[in-house]
């Protein structure tokens, strides 16, 4: 099926390595909206020469972020939108499930899963990666968390979609292979683990109730300080990471080391 009545929204800043790649497996998608935030190469270029519309978001630091300010303000010519990364791309056996998919009246979004590449490598073992980010736009918009003026980033990264109505699966996976390089990677979790502390702190003061059960989970072990162990025990041993080699212990490491950084930066937050 070509020209799939869907909008496809990729937010970026600075993605003129990994665009090309996402942009092109989009084709048969009715419109394709690239939403910058005042990138400094050629992004923007990029994505016109694609055929692609760009839009410009410039945050004030409060309330809409990124996709939601997207779902306010943008031309969007489709009832259903996919929201992806730049490094994000999808392949022909995804698109396929998602033309049948979105005719499915039972359903107004969906969760789709991720194939997950690290240092060019493609990991067949630990945690794996999903989020809703399929759905009707008249049925979703993202959280609305309270963080005017001490939030540092633009766009929704942990906020989830509140959808109303029946949430299902895709199947085929995306495949998430950045091509930026390692320090990219470290200067990037470093970003979001200050932005974990802050929210953290934010959910302790305001007993919110309505979190997933995996993020009770991680909000639970971060406050006994037993998270980064646990996830590296769990990710590198119980989920099989080892067999995916030295790609596989690296990235468990990391990410364990991701979570440390949330503790130690709440413990300095505390102190303030």
């Amino acid at each position: 099926m070509n020209n799939i009545a869907l909008t496809v929204i990729v937010s970026v800043k600075n993605e003129a390595l990994n665009l090309p790649s996402c942009l092109e497996k989009l084709k048969r998608f009715n419109q394709i909206i690239v939403v910058d935030s005042g990138s400094t190469d050629a992004t923007v270029s990029v994505a016109a020469s694609m055929g692609a519309e760009v839009l410009q978001f410039n945050w004030d630091g409060k309330f809409p972020k990124k996709r939601n300010w997207t779902l306010q303000n943008a031309n969007i010519r489709n009832e259903w939108v996919l929201f992806l990364d730049a490094d994000e791309f999808v392949t022909e056996a995804f698109v396929d499930e998602v033309a049948i998919k979105i005719q499915d009246t039972n359903y107004n979004a969906y969760t789709i899963q991720f194939e997950n590449y690290f240092m060019g490598k493609k990991l067949r073992y630990g945690y794996g990666f999903q989020k809703t980010a399929l759905f009707k736009k008249s049925k979703g918009v993202y959280e609305k968390i309270e963080e005017d003026f001490w939030s540092h980033l633009d766009m929704e990264v942990h906020e989830h979609p509140i959808i109303e109505g029946k949430i299902g699966r895709i199947r085929a996976k995306v495949l998430h292979k950045d091509f930026k390089t390692l320090e990219h990677y470290i200067d990037k979790h470093n970003a979001y683990s200050s932005w974990e502390a802050q929210r953290y702190l934010q959910l302790k003061k305001i007993n919110n109730n309505n979190l997933s059960l995996n993020q009770k989970m991680k909000y639970g072990l971060l406050n006994t300080g037993l998270l980064p162990m646990v996830y590296f025990i769990g990710a590198y041993f119980l989920k099989f990471g080892f067999l995916d080699g030295k790609e596989g212990f690296y990235l468990a490491r990391f990410k364990a080391h991701y979570f440390f950084q949330i503790q130690t930066k709440v413990t300095l937050l505390k102190t303030k």
